[in-house]
């Protein structure tokens, strides 16, 4: 039971490669950080939504996936005019397949440099050449007349490689091109050099079969687009978990490992300026304890793990982020609510200056969060950054004092109610939908109405204005598996 109501108020885990990516784009366009990518797909100025539908049917292959596009306008994110891209679209290579799962990680990025932005997609279950599983990313050309031309960025080797079960975009080279860093069983691969053709010898580890965290910033302070990545496991001989930087290498021209940080492991990653000095910070969402191996607090306090912690390392001007970090919980002063086991504080996480003070602001997807007796309603939490980040210990505010507010389906103004097992903040996304200048957030509840799931549109991550939008309202086709829509939103 909620004690008191929400309301306002990844040496050796990465294999460098070189998979061919024949387009490229700016740095500035694959959403590094100096912020996230815009995702205008036709070029109007508005951004619009990707949600990836891995479970969904297409063309009666049961989960062979599509990615839904929702379109921006005045009016913000609209089911009107939305569309499918899947691999029975013309120009989409493949063919759809049961299991080949397209839409299981999108990632959003202007690959081609034309100005208009493209879409990344995964499809880890795709059988290539009678090998299960090996998986395949393709990229989606966007274009003022909607998506037209498509190419594949990468095709994995092996059985069960599962490539393309986590994206993301940056230019990690410092070329001014797109580069895209591809989840895959126990390795990530790069796709950094548009001359190569094949994959170069790099670094792998054994992730427990789990797709890793991606998220990439300059955060050694050099220059160049960082990655950062996240994985454990939990299997027999042995329990690890890691958190690791890797930074590119001009010599060795691949990325190296910069950063490690053993025992903490986390589930979403966001990267952002919380406290406004120019420097990348990385947020840790539900950051946790994994293996101990007498290595204290890999994820800061342990009572602040608690229903799910979220731990921030700060940007340092010599390059050695994390020497500063904040540490919270739902327990935390000026955080809404209260710590609960099972709560899944920082699930999802996302970064955006959503009030314009020019701090960046971080939003928190707790979906585990029980709404009264309703178990795994879900909730989301913005905190606003401010000049010592989200804990702001000026003495007005008080030491380690976060501002902030939470809403969730029972909150006044967000449509619906909460209901058991709807995970209310599975997913998040921001966007500019409606190009008024301010961010506004898309919230996924992939259990929705018998996980057939739905989307939240929130207009600057405020519940007045807040719509829905569902397999219904977008006259989405059936499909013989739940659609879960809101577990993938493209970032």
């Amino acid at each position: 039971m909620r004690a008191r109501t929400l309301a306002l108020a990844a040496a050796t885990a990465l294999a460098a490669t070189g998979l061919t990516l024949p387009l490229a784009a700016t740095a500035s366009a694959a959403g590094t950080a100096t912020g996230p990518a815009k995702a205008d797909f036709n070029g109007d100025g508005y951004e619009d939504l990707a949600v990836g539908v891995p479970s969904a049917s297409v063309g009666g292959k049961a989960r062979a996936g599509y990615v839904n596009v929702v379109w921006g306008g005045p009016r913000g994110l609209r089911a009107d005019g939305n569309v499918r891209i899947s691999q029975a679209t013309a120009h989409v290579p493949g063919a759809p397949e049961a299991g080949d799962r397209f839409g299981a990680a999108v990632t959003v990025a202007d690959v081609n440099g034309d100005g208009i932005t493209d879409l990344a997609v995964g499809a880890p279950g795709e059988d290539i050449d009678g090998r299960a599983d090996t998986g395949h990313v393709t990229v989606v050309h966007g274009g003022e007349n909607g998506f037209g031309t498509a190419h594949t960025a990468a095709r994995g080797v092996k059985a069960k490689d599962t490539y393309g079960n986590a994206l993301t975009a940056a230019d990690f080279n410092g070329d001014r091109r797109t580069d895209l860093a591809i989840g895959g069983t126990d390795k990530v691969v790069v796709n950094y050099d548009p001359r190569a053709a094949g994959l170069k010898p790099g670094m792998g580890d054994r992730m427990g079969g789990r797709a890793p965290v991606l998220s990439a910033g300059d955060f050694n302070d050099d220059g160049l687009t960082d990655l950062a990545v996240a994985f454990y496991t939990q299997q027999q001989p042995y329990t690890q978990s890691h958190v690791r930087l890797y930074r590119y290498d001009q010599q060795e021209r691949r990325l190296l490992l910069d950063q490690s940080t053993s025992n903490g492991a986390t589930s979403a990653f966001a990267t952002g300026d919380f406290d406004g000095d120019g420097l990348d910070d990385l947020a840790l969402g539900n950051c946790r304890e994994i293996a101990d191996e007498n290595i204290d607090d890999p994820c800061g306090p342990e009572e602040l793990t608690k229903g799910g912690g979220v731990h921030i390392k700060y940007g340092n001007p010599n390059g050695s982020i994390g020497v500063r970090s904040q540490t919270f919980n739902q327990d935390t002063p000026g955080v809404p609510g209260v710590a609960e086991k099972g709560d899944g504080f920082g699930e999802a996480v996302a970064a955006r200056d959503v009030n314009g003070d020019g701090y960046t602001d971080l939003i928190v997807g707790a979906p585990g969060e029980a709404i009264g007796s309703k178990k795994s309603a879900g909730s989301v939490t913005v905190l606003y950054g401010s000049k010592k980040g989200i804990l702001d210990a000026d003495d007005e505010l008080g030491d380690g004092k976060a501002r902030g507010h939470a809403f969730q389906q029972d909150t006044d103004r967000i449509p619906g109610a909460a209901e058991a097992g709807d995970r209310f903040g599975a997913a998040l996304a921001t966007g500019d939908h409606d190009k008024d200048g301010t961010p506004d957030l898309a919230v996924g509840a992939p259990g929705e109405n018998a996980s057939s799931g739905g989307v939240w549109a929130v207009p600057g991550a405020l519940p007045p204005g807040t719509t829905t939008l569902t397999p219904k309202s977008l006259k989405l086709p059936a499909s013989s598996t739940a659609l879960t829509y809101g577990t993938v939103l493209g970032r």
